[in-house]
């Protein structure tokens, strides 16, 4: 029956990416949220179940969701109210971040706490994000619908894809779960290389604009590795007898 559920394909990344994301250890007990639309104009969308351990959702538990349907918080299954004002805000703002991830992780939330949230790029990894960062400096508390309006439109610029919110955590967007997926890894990597860089006290070696936007345009359109590496994971947790595709 199961498997008669509409987005079957879409639910069963979204489900392993919410295992592999607790396996890494970058969610939070079950406050954080990974959304994705399902229709052409991005208004209807799959989203965790509320208050569900990430170690625990199956490709079934996942709510399916309108955007702009009022009436949504007063369902028997209710998502997260913070969880539906914000990641309803950006299905229903913002088209093209047709999948929305949103984590506490350690070193991006650390990132989010310093008084200049930038990401110098000092690597290969932290490169990859150049000029492709915008950093919310206005946290307003708990994402309710109203923070959650103010946070999708600081999304309005396609080419920012990853959004660190200042004094809270970070959100990440792209096209599919295996895209988005994979820069929130990469971002959290990227963000413990900066971190653990600054704790030496030494003084960075910067890249050059020029060459740091080279690496990112080079990573964007390096073929295929968002989508082996979730097949990957994927692979991992069918061979484990993980029941994440149920």
């Amino acid at each position: 029956m199961r498997h008669n559920m509409r987005h079957w394909e879409e639910r069963v990344d979204l489900a392993a990416s919410f295992r592999w994301t607790a396996r890494l250890n970058l969610h939070e007990a079950v406050a954080n949220h990974f959304s994705l639309s399902v229709n052409e104009d991005g208004t209807q969308f799959l989203m965790n179940p509320n208050q569900m351990h990430f170690s625990r959702i199956r490709a079934s538990d996942l709510l399916a969701l309108d955007a702009n349907n009022p009436a949504t918080l007063d369902a028997p299954d209710a998502p997260d109210p913070t969880a539906w004002g914000l990641h309803g805000a950006i299905h229903r703002h913002c088209p093209h971040a047709r999948c929305a991830m949103h984590v506490h992780s350690i070193f991006a939330t650390v990132l989010a706490s310093l008084a200049d949230s930038t990401l110098p790029p000092i690597d290969q990894n932290t490169a990859i994000f150049y000029n492709r960062v915008v950093i919310d400096e206005t946290y307003g508390g708990l994402a309710f619908e109203e923070e959650g309006e103010r946070c999708a439109a600081l999304f309005a610029d396609p080419a920012k894809k990853v959004m660190v919110m200042g004094n809270h955590g970070i959100m990440v967007v792209g096209e599919t779960v295996a895209e988005t997926f994979n820069r929130m890894y990469y971002f959290e990597r990227a963000a413990e290389t900066y971190i653990r860089a600054l704790q030496t006290g030494q003084k960075l070696r910067v890249l050059s604009d020029e060459i740091a936007e080279k690496t990112a345009s080079e990573i964007e359109e390096y073929p295929g590795q968002a989508e082996r590496h979730l097949a990957e994971l994927k692979a991992i947790l069918d061979e484990e007898g993980s029941n994440y595709a149920s």
